[in-house]
Protein backbone atom coordinates (compact mmCIF):
# COMPACT_ATOMS: atom_id res chain seq x y z
CA UNK A 1 0.00 0.00 0.00
CA UNK A 2 2.80 2.41 0.94
CA UNK A 3 4.69 1.59 -2.22
CA UNK A 4 1.63 2.36 -4.36
CA UNK A 5 1.13 5.70 -2.56
CA UNK A 6 4.80 6.58 -3.00
CA UNK A 7 4.59 5.72 -6.68
CA UNK A 8 1.50 7.90 -7.10
CA UNK A 9 3.14 10.79 -5.22
CA UNK A 10 6.30 10.43 -7.28
CA UNK A 11 4.32 10.46 -10.52
CA UNK A 12 2.32 13.47 -9.30
CA UNK A 13 5.52 15.35 -8.37
CA UNK A 14 7.07 14.47 -11.71
CA UNK A 15 4.06 15.86 -13.57
CA UNK A 16 4.04 19.00 -11.44
CA UNK A 17 7.79 19.50 -11.85
CA UNK A 18 7.64 19.01 -15.61
CA UNK A 19 5.04 21.77 -15.77
CA UNK A 20 6.48 24.13 -13.16
CA UNK A 21 10.06 24.24 -14.44
CA UNK A 22 9.16 25.49 -17.94
CA UNK A 23 6.69 27.94 -16.40
CA UNK A 24 9.33 29.27 -14.00
CA UNK A 25 11.83 29.55 -16.85
CA UNK A 26 9.31 31.48 -18.95
CA UNK A 27 8.34 33.86 -16.12
CA UNK A 28 12.01 34.43 -15.28
CA UNK A 29 12.71 35.09 -18.95
CA UNK A 30 9.91 37.64 -19.20
CA UNK A 31 11.14 39.55 -16.14
CA UNK A 32 14.73 39.35 -17.41
CA UNK A 33 13.67 40.70 -20.82
CA UNK A 34 11.83 43.63 -19.23
CA UNK A 35 14.72 44.47 -16.90
CA UNK A 36 17.36 44.24 -19.64
CA UNK A 37 15.17 46.34 -21.95
CA UNK A 38 14.90 49.13 -19.39
CA UNK A 39 18.58 48.86 -18.48
CA UNK A 40 19.64 49.00 -22.13
CA UNK A 41 17.50 52.11 -22.66
CA UNK A 42 19.30 53.84 -19.79
CA UNK A 43 22.65 52.76 -21.19
CA UNK A 44 21.73 54.05 -24.67
CA UNK A 45 20.69 57.40 -23.18
CA UNK A 46 23.88 57.58 -21.09
CA UNK A 47 25.90 56.86 -24.24
CA UNK A 48 24.44 59.98 -25.87
CA UNK A 49 22.41 58.24 -28.57
CA UNK A 50 19.45 60.70 -28.28
CA UNK A 51 21.79 63.63 -29.03
CA UNK A 52 23.48 61.71 -31.84
CA UNK A 53 20.24 60.94 -33.70
CA UNK A 54 18.48 64.25 -32.99
CA UNK A 55 17.13 65.82 -36.17
CA UNK A 56 17.56 62.72 -38.34
CA UNK A 57 14.73 61.46 -40.53
CA UNK A 58 14.65 58.16 -38.64
CA UNK A 59 14.26 59.90 -35.27
CA UNK A 60 11.45 62.14 -36.58
CA UNK A 61 9.67 59.10 -38.03
CA UNK A 62 9.76 57.06 -34.82
CA UNK A 63 8.74 60.17 -32.84
CA UNK A 64 5.57 60.35 -34.94
CA UNK A 65 4.94 56.73 -33.94
CA UNK A 66 5.14 57.71 -30.28
CA UNK A 67 8.59 56.32 -29.52
CA UNK A 68 12.27 57.15 -30.06
CA UNK A 69 15.44 55.56 -31.38
CA UNK A 70 16.48 54.51 -27.87
CA UNK A 71 12.98 53.12 -27.37
CA UNK A 72 13.22 51.06 -30.56
CA UNK A 73 16.65 49.71 -29.62
CA UNK A 74 15.55 48.81 -26.08
CA UNK A 75 12.47 47.04 -27.47
CA UNK A 76 14.73 45.06 -29.78
CA UNK A 77 16.76 43.92 -26.76
CA UNK A 78 13.56 43.03 -24.89
CA UNK A 79 12.12 41.01 -27.78
CA UNK A 80 15.43 39.24 -28.38
CA UNK A 81 15.68 38.09 -24.74
CA UNK A 82 11.98 37.19 -24.69
CA UNK A 83 12.39 35.06 -27.82
CA UNK A 84 15.31 33.28 -26.16
CA UNK A 85 13.15 32.64 -23.10
CA UNK A 86 10.31 31.20 -25.19
CA UNK A 87 12.73 28.95 -27.06
CA UNK A 88 14.31 27.75 -23.81
CA UNK A 89 10.87 27.10 -22.30
CA UNK A 90 9.83 25.00 -25.28
CA UNK A 91 13.14 23.14 -25.16
CA UNK A 92 12.80 22.30 -21.46
CA UNK A 93 9.17 21.33 -21.98
CA UNK A 94 10.19 18.83 -24.63
CA UNK A 95 8.41 20.66 -27.44
CA UNK A 96 11.67 21.81 -29.00
CA UNK A 97 14.85 19.77 -29.15
CA UNK A 98 18.04 21.18 -27.66
CA UNK A 99 19.78 21.11 -31.04
CA UNK A 100 16.87 22.98 -32.62
CA UNK A 101 17.03 25.59 -29.86
CA UNK A 102 20.75 26.09 -30.41
CA UNK A 103 20.16 26.43 -34.16
CA UNK A 104 17.30 28.85 -33.49
CA UNK A 105 19.61 31.01 -31.39
CA UNK A 106 22.65 30.82 -33.65
CA UNK A 107 20.98 30.61 -37.03
CA UNK A 108 17.94 32.84 -36.81
CA UNK A 109 17.34 35.04 -33.76
CA UNK A 110 20.83 36.46 -33.62
CA UNK A 111 20.90 37.05 -37.38
CA UNK A 112 17.56 38.85 -37.33
CA UNK A 113 18.70 41.00 -34.40
CA UNK A 114 21.99 41.94 -36.11
CA UNK A 115 20.27 42.58 -39.46
CA UNK A 116 17.70 44.91 -37.86
CA UNK A 117 20.46 46.72 -35.98
CA UNK A 118 22.47 47.17 -39.20
CA UNK A 119 19.44 48.67 -40.98
CA UNK A 120 18.76 51.11 -38.13
CA UNK A 121 22.41 52.18 -37.96
CA UNK A 122 22.44 52.58 -41.75
CA UNK A 123 19.34 54.80 -41.67
CA UNK A 124 20.75 57.01 -38.90
CA UNK A 125 24.27 57.17 -40.34
CA UNK A 126 22.89 57.99 -43.80
CA UNK A 127 20.87 60.90 -42.38
CA UNK A 128 23.84 62.23 -40.39
CA UNK A 129 26.22 62.02 -43.35
CA UNK A 130 23.71 63.78 -45.60
CA UNK A 131 23.28 66.64 -43.12
CA UNK A 132 27.05 67.02 -42.59
CA UNK A 133 27.77 67.11 -46.32
CA UNK A 134 24.93 69.59 -46.89
CA UNK A 135 26.40 71.88 -44.22
CA UNK A 136 29.85 71.55 -45.75
CA UNK A 137 28.63 72.33 -49.28
CA UNK A 138 25.90 74.84 -48.44
CA UNK A 139 27.83 77.80 -49.89
CA UNK A 140 28.58 76.05 -53.18
CA UNK A 141 25.73 76.97 -55.54
CA UNK A 142 26.26 74.30 -58.18
CA UNK A 143 23.42 72.01 -59.28
CA UNK A 144 25.62 68.92 -59.49
CA UNK A 145 27.03 69.47 -56.00
CA UNK A 146 23.50 69.58 -54.52
CA UNK A 147 23.06 65.93 -55.52
CA UNK A 148 26.08 64.73 -53.54
CA UNK A 149 24.42 64.61 -50.04
CA UNK A 150 21.47 62.37 -51.04
CA UNK A 151 23.83 60.21 -53.12
CA UNK A 152 26.00 59.67 -50.04
CA UNK A 153 22.95 58.87 -47.90
CA UNK A 154 21.50 56.28 -50.25
CA UNK A 155 24.92 54.74 -50.82
CA UNK A 156 25.14 54.05 -47.08
CA UNK A 157 21.58 52.66 -47.01
CA UNK A 158 22.34 50.40 -49.97
CA UNK A 159 25.45 48.98 -48.29
CA UNK A 160 23.55 48.52 -44.99
CA UNK A 161 20.81 46.62 -46.85
CA UNK A 162 23.39 44.35 -48.47
CA UNK A 163 25.02 43.62 -45.10
CA UNK A 164 21.61 42.90 -43.49
CA UNK A 165 20.55 40.55 -46.31
CA UNK A 166 23.89 38.78 -46.17
CA UNK A 167 23.43 38.34 -42.42
CA UNK A 168 20.04 36.73 -43.10
CA UNK A 169 21.68 34.41 -45.67
CA UNK A 170 19.56 35.89 -48.49
CA UNK A 171 21.04 35.79 -51.98
CA UNK A 172 22.55 39.20 -52.71
CA UNK A 173 24.23 38.61 -56.07
CA UNK A 174 21.59 40.58 -58.03
CA UNK A 175 21.97 43.46 -55.59
CA UNK A 176 25.75 43.25 -55.88
CA UNK A 177 25.39 43.66 -59.64
CA UNK A 178 23.12 46.65 -59.06
CA UNK A 179 25.68 48.02 -56.58
CA UNK A 180 28.41 47.70 -59.20
CA UNK A 181 26.31 49.69 -61.69
CA UNK A 182 25.48 52.22 -58.96
CA UNK A 183 29.17 52.72 -58.12
CA UNK A 184 29.99 53.17 -61.81
CA UNK A 185 27.22 55.76 -62.07
CA UNK A 186 28.60 57.57 -59.01
CA UNK A 187 32.07 57.64 -60.54
CA UNK A 188 30.75 59.12 -63.78
CA UNK A 189 28.57 61.61 -61.92
CA UNK A 190 31.42 62.49 -59.56
CA UNK A 191 33.75 63.15 -62.46
CA UNK A 192 31.18 65.51 -64.02
CA UNK A 193 30.32 67.24 -60.74
CA UNK A 194 33.88 67.73 -59.55
CA UNK A 195 34.98 68.83 -63.00
CA UNK A 196 32.71 71.87 -62.65
CA UNK A 197 33.64 72.23 -59.00
CA UNK A 198 37.38 72.28 -59.75
CA UNK A 199 36.83 74.62 -62.67
CA UNK A 200 34.86 76.99 -60.44
CA UNK A 201 37.57 76.82 -57.75
CA UNK A 202 40.35 77.54 -60.26
CA UNK A 203 38.43 80.51 -61.67
CA UNK A 204 37.67 81.68 -58.12
CA UNK A 205 41.36 81.71 -57.21
CA UNK A 206 42.07 83.83 -60.30
CA UNK A 207 39.28 86.29 -59.45
CA UNK A 208 40.28 86.55 -55.77
CA UNK A 209 43.98 87.10 -56.39
CA UNK A 210 43.88 89.28 -59.54
CA UNK A 211 40.61 91.04 -58.66
CA UNK A 212 39.34 92.11 -62.09
CA UNK A 213 36.35 93.37 -60.10
CA UNK A 214 35.72 93.88 -56.38
CA UNK A 215 32.77 94.28 -54.05
CA UNK A 216 30.76 97.35 -55.04
CA UNK A 217 31.69 97.25 -58.73
CA UNK A 218 28.92 97.11 -61.30
CA UNK A 219 29.49 94.29 -63.78
CA UNK A 220 27.63 92.45 -66.52
CA UNK A 221 28.01 88.68 -66.89
CA UNK A 222 25.88 86.56 -69.24
CA UNK A 223 23.45 89.47 -69.74
CA UNK A 224 23.05 89.80 -65.96
CA UNK A 225 24.01 93.28 -64.71
CA UNK A 226 24.36 94.15 -61.06
CA UNK A 227 26.54 95.25 -58.18
CA UNK A 228 29.05 92.73 -56.82
CA UNK A 229 28.09 91.70 -53.29
CA UNK A 230 30.54 88.86 -52.63
CA UNK A 231 33.22 86.82 -54.36
CA UNK A 232 34.22 83.47 -52.86
CA UNK A 233 36.19 80.51 -54.13
CA UNK A 234 33.30 79.05 -56.11
CA UNK A 235 30.72 81.74 -56.83
CA UNK A 236 30.19 85.44 -57.45
CA UNK A 237 27.11 87.17 -56.03
CA UNK A 238 25.67 90.23 -57.77
CA UNK A 239 22.53 92.17 -56.92
CA UNK A 240 20.27 94.15 -59.21
CA UNK A 241 16.97 95.81 -58.32
CA UNK A 242 16.32 93.54 -55.35
CA UNK A 243 17.34 90.38 -57.19
CA UNK A 244 20.47 88.41 -56.37
CA UNK A 245 22.29 86.43 -59.05
CA UNK A 246 24.59 83.62 -58.00
CA UNK A 247 27.13 82.92 -60.73
CA UNK A 248 29.61 80.02 -60.63
CA UNK A 249 33.07 81.46 -61.17
CA UNK A 250 33.88 79.26 -64.15
CA UNK A 251 30.76 80.66 -65.87
CA UNK A 252 32.03 84.17 -65.15
CA UNK A 253 35.38 83.33 -66.72
CA UNK A 254 33.83 81.52 -69.67
CA UNK A 255 31.34 84.24 -70.62
CA UNK A 256 33.61 87.17 -69.82
CA UNK A 257 33.06 90.22 -67.63
CA UNK A 258 31.98 93.71 -68.53
CA UNK A 259 32.73 96.23 -65.77
CA UNK A 260 31.23 99.72 -65.65
CA UNK A 261 33.76 102.51 -65.17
Amino acid sequence: MMTAIQRILHQFWTEISSSLVPLMVFVTGVFTAIILGRLSKRLFMAAGIPDSVEGTTFERTVNRLGTSTTGILSWMVTLFVLALAVGLTLSIGGLLGTSYYAELLRGYLLRVFVAALVIIVGLILGDKVQVEIQNWLQDIKLTEVALIPPAAKYSILFVATLVALEELRIETLPLMIVLGGYILLLIVFGAIAFKDLLAAAAAGMYLIFLQPYTIGDTITVDEKRGIVQEVDLFTTYIESEGEEFILPNHIVMRDGIMRDR
